[in-house]
């Protein structure tokens, strides 16, 4: 059995999305971290940074959403959501999952951290402009890089749309500018009904 541990539009949904797009069974459970879940024995057991998401696939205990994502589209997927291992569009899709972790996800993490998970008392006001700054730049490449095509690598949806698609609805929730094509971009790969129907699992679960 697959279980996902997570927080309803956190990392997690690229997870339950994920599982959703591959027609896997799973299993969601809240960790609430106002109540305290995040620093319990048996999470902590699971995941001892205390973060989510974390997936149990069986014996096996993945952390860190990219991760997973990829884990499992190799495992269940058929490739359903990867290219070729060795072709160009492997090489693609992979410069496209380190751009949207290090670079485009970043500096709403800054914001994130700067807004509600870092302690009170060290929180700076000052890096909204910065993660700002740093957001717009790597926007402008996204929107420059983007394909006219549906997804990233043609007509088929891969493990870095999900990424990328989690990613640009995470900016719109902090109120960042989206260039006009990942906008559209935006709308079209999050209105999937797989996004939806592991948005609602989610939402459901914290209940």
């Amino acid at each position: 059995m697959i279980k996902l541990y997570g927080v309803p539009r956190s990392r997690s949904l690229r997870v339950s999305w994920t599982l959703e797009e591959l027609g896997l069974d799973w299993q969601y459970h809240f960790i609430n971290f106002a109540k305290g879940d995040s620093r319990s024995e048996s999470f902590l057991a699971v995941n001892p940074c205390g973060k989510v998401p974390a997936l149990v696939d069986n014996d096996l205990v993945v952390t860190e959403s990219a991760a997973i994502v990829l884990h499992l589209a190799e495992k269940y997927g058929d490739r359903k959501l990867l290219p070729t291992l060795g072709s160009d569009a492997s090489a693609l899709h992979h410069q496209w999952v380190s751009f949207i972790i290090c670079e485009l996800e970043q500096p709403l993490w800054t914001i994130g951290k700067h807004k509600f998970a870092l302690p009170e008392e060290i929180r700076q006001q000052s890096m909204f402009a910065v993660a700002k700054w740093e957001f717009d730049k790597a926007a402008a490449i996204a929107e420059n890089w983007l394909p006219d095509s549906d997804f990233l690598l043609g007509d088929k949806l891969s493990a870095a749309d999900i990424l990328l698609g989690h990613t640009l609805l995470w900016a719109t929730r902090f109120e960042q500018d989206i260039p006009p094509k990942l906008a559209a971009y935006r709308d079209r790969v999050t209105a999937r009904p797989t996004m939806v129907k592991a948005l609602e699992k989610e939402v459901a679960g914290a209940e």
